[in-house]
């Protein structure tokens, strides 16, 4: 028995991590590396060691001899017989299929190096391979046309095979352009150690760099990241993100920081059609066709210039559509940008194998401890519900159930009550659901943005509240992603898309940037006491306890619960 073991390991790959172990934090830390949570109860958090967990941290230069030692450290028991066969055995599947040019143009070699016998027999007779036209040439090896290179890698990965993609990435067109040394404002500017480090791990050495996630907090600085990765690389860029907002904010951060000329950069969008060097655009228009029939007109945009590099901004919202266009192009330079790499649609092996591996995260509180995000006090206040409303929760069922505990009438006056406390701060009111928002933000007399406003009013509206001329503003779903809204030091989440751990880390993202007086931020969510909402609260905020924060729970009065 290991009397400082915090965690005990079980026989499926679950860990139970000790909540009140002296040595949590730094499990937690180090669980961080190869696990993910999936579930924070009271006592134990529970921690699941998974294939793509594992690939990651090889990924990442771990190998299996260095998570068994870790989870060996950890363990109040001896490690269940059957986990140090399956750990290596999913580590040893990281890099035992190679792809790389074979001396005939147009086609590749996918090769098995782990020498496991009988692998490539195995899959030549897979069914979800034919399409890929794989040709056998010895026991160890086939050929393919380069054309399947994203397709079969997608698919190998599903069947639990990840390949190490060494084919090399063509350059593109070049495009000269530096990082400046004072911006366009008139201000000092160089990268932090943590965002040229980032840069380092995606760009690697000679033709290995260049395929691959960064995971940063909102408020780090992922666009500046982006720029230097197009100035390391030289050559013209396309540019993915959530919103016409989030495009804006990254052409006027390429205007701020880089040498290139306001030509050099077009914006591709519901509203302007300009295909420049540097082009940036948002996954709606890449996806949008006036019929469910017809094709997406727009994904042609991957083909209208040589990009030597692709950004996807907030990777972990790619569309499907996204994914297929992505598959065709694996010989362009792929970086991808997120706070969290959790999808509630379960496609994290689509990003590993056609985006990249994770190649480099920060935890969210180092950068906090550092001081380059804002120290933040979570709060989950619970409130009760009327009578009336109770009698409607109790008879309802499924979705309707929850939407009832959300739109729970009492959170408006909690609102009331939080602004108030928090008055002279700057305030974002954040909710699912429009009716709840239009009653609070009517009875606070407070501006609404929703996804029907124009975008030219909702820019006004941000402007006004960055500039500090409105202290309070809610909006809905259009704020979750990629706002920049600096001085922003209260949110208050009224209601969100039931369990969403992302929704969760990118709301809280909202009010990470350092603020200028140097103070801290505060994020509540109002949860209807003894209802489904708090069950999904619970979900909600795995992702965010797994990097260091710690939830209050509290009662209406402010008691804690």
């Amino acid at each position: 028995m290991n009397r400082e073991g915090s965690c005990i390991v079980q026989r499926d790959l679950t860990v139970l991590l000790e909540k009140n172990h002296p040595g949590y934090e730094s499990a937690r830390e180090r669980l961080a590396g190869f696990a993910e949570l999936v579930k924070s109860p009271a006592y134990y958090h529970t921690y699941r060691v998974t294939p793509l967990s594992l690939w990651n941290a090889a990924a990442a230069g771990m190998s299996a001899e260095d998570i068994l030692t870790e989870l060996r450290r950890l363990s109040r028991w001896e490690l269940p017989g059957g986990v140090d066969e399956e750990v290596r055995m999913w580590v040893s599947r990281f890099g035992s299929l190679k792809l790389f040019r074979a001396e005939e143009p147009g086609r590749l070699v996918l090769e098995c190096v782990s020498g496991e016998e009988g692998l490539m027999a195995r899959l030549l007779k897979e069914k979800s391979l034919e399409p890929y036209k794989l040709e056998p040439a010895g026991d160890y090896r086939c050929f393919l046309p380069q054309v399947w290179r994203g397709a079969l890698k997608q698919s190998l990965a599903h069947l639990g095979y990840p390949v190490l993609d060494e084919v090399g990435y063509h350059h593109g067109q070049s495009l000269s352009m530096a990082l400046r040394d004072v911006t366009g404002g008139g201000k000092p500017f160089a990268l932090r150690p943590y965002q040229q480090a980032g840069v380092e791990a995606f760009a690697g050495g000679g033709d290995g760099g260049g395929s691959g996630v960064l995971v940063l907090p909102c408020g780090a600085g992922k666009t500046v990241i982006g720029l230097a990765a197009m100035a390391h690389f030289q050559s013209e860029t396309l540019i993915l993100t959530s919103n016409v907002t989030s495009v804006r904010q990254w052409i006027a951060e390429i205007r701020d920081k880089t040498t290139l000329p306001e030509d050099a950069v077009g914006e591709y969008s519901g509203e302007k059609k300009q295909v420049c060097p540097v082009t940036v655009s948002t996954y709606q228009i890449l996806t949008h066709r006036a019929k469910k029939e017809e094709g997406f007109k727009h994904m042609s945009l991957f083909n209208q210039r040589d990009w030597g590099l692709i950004i996807y901004d907030e990777v972990h919202l790619l569309p499907a559509p996204v994914f297929r266009a992505t598959a065709d192009i694996q010989a362009t330079r792929r970086l991808g940008l997120t706070a969290t790499l959790v999808r509630e649609d379960g496609c994290e092996r689509d990003v590993f194998s056609l985006i990249g591996p994770k190649r480099y995260e920060i935890p969210w509180k180092t950068l906090e401890e550092r001081g380059f995000i804002a120290t933040v006090e979570c709060r989950e206040v619970r409130v009760s519900m009327p009578d009336a409303v109770r009698e409607r929760y109790i008879r309802a069922e499924g979705k309707e159930k929850y939407r009832i505990a959300a739109e729970n009438p009492r959170k408006t006056e909690m609102v009331r009550r939080l602004v108030s406390r928090h008055a002279g701060r700057q305030i974002l009111i954040i909710g699912q659901y429009l009716n709840q928002l239009r009653e609070v933000a009517e009875t606070l007399r407070v501006p609404l943005i929703t996804g029907s406003m124009p975008q030219q009013e909702r820019a006004t509206w941000f402007a006004r509240f960055r500039e500090g001329n409105i202290p309070v503003l809610a909006v809905s779903k259009v704020a979750n992603f990629a706002v920049d809204l600096p001085d922003a030091s209260v949110a208050i989440q009224i209601s969100g898309s039931y369990g969403s751990r992302q929704e969760e880390a990118q709301r809280l993202g909202r009010i990470l940037r350092p603020k200028q007086d140097g103070g801290g931020a505060y994020f509540y969510t109002l949860v209807s006491e003894e209802t489904r909402e708090q069950d999904f609260a619970l979900r909600r905020q795995l992702f965010l306890i797994e990097q260091g924060y710690e939830y209050a729970v509290t009662g209406e009065r402010g008691e804690g619960a």
